[in-house]
């Protein structure tokens, strides 16, 4: 049984490689492709799709919202998050969002067609050690109070600043201005009563929000 797959990612050339890869393989076909939120939900309303193949950063709505929006519209539809982030609060706010799976963009590409084999057969993939660390963070306090104290832009934006990128930089990679950054940054702050970044990122280490 082939199974019909959709490929969501802002960037070209990671759409192109997915597709060539995938095609070597019968039983995998890429029936579309998706830039951005806005352009996923609306090719979704025309394409049957088995399983989404989707990255979580993207510019407009995206993230956990994303995941959200698009299992509330196609409730049959399997979601398998493709991100660069592997931090335990971005993974289970997908997860919790609805995505059916969610694997890291360093895995290998073998892995990779495993977890779209898997998402198709059975509905739910995670990698045991990403498991593992969902099981205690599930129970964590620190996770669910940022968790429900955040949006899912804020939770980008806050990770992006623990990374030590400056407002500038987050902005280019969210598509953003640099105002709308700063606005964020404020209301994160105000939200977790920090005054400074240095408080952001020793309020994250001492959470082991990010790693």
């Amino acid at each position: 049984m082939v199974t019909r797959l959709m490929i969501t990612d802002d960037h070209e050339l990671v759409r192109s490689g997915l597709v060539q890869f995938m095609a070597t393989f019968p039983d995998v076909q890429v029936v579309a492709e998706a830039n951005c939120g806005a352009d996923l939900l609306e090719k979704l309303r025309s394409v049957q799709v088995d399983v989404l193949l989707l990255d979580l950063v993207m510019p407009g709505i995206c993230g956990a919202e994303l995941v959200a929006r698009v299992r509330g519209g196609n409730p049959n539809l399997r979601i398998l998050v493709l991100s660069m982030h592997n931090d335990t609060q971005t993974v289970l706010r997908a997860m919790k969002a609805g995505a059916s799976g969610y694997i890291t963009k360093n895995c290998s590409p073998q892995t990779l067609l495993d977890a779209v084999r898997k998402v198709a057969a059975t509905g739910k993939y995670l990698d045991p050690e990403m498991a593992e660390r969902l099981a205690f963070a599930s129970s964590s306090a620190d996770v669910d109070d940022v968790e429900l104290t955040l949006s899912e832009r804020e939770m980008q934006i806050f990770r992006l600043i623990v990374e030590g990128k400056c407002i500038k930089a987050i902005a280019n990679e969210l598509s953003i201005s640099d105002k709308t950054v700063s606005t964020h940054k404020a209301h994160i702050l105000a939200k977790l009563g920090l005054k400074s970044v240095a408080d952001l990122v020793r309020y994250a280490m001492q959470g082991k929000l990010f790693p």
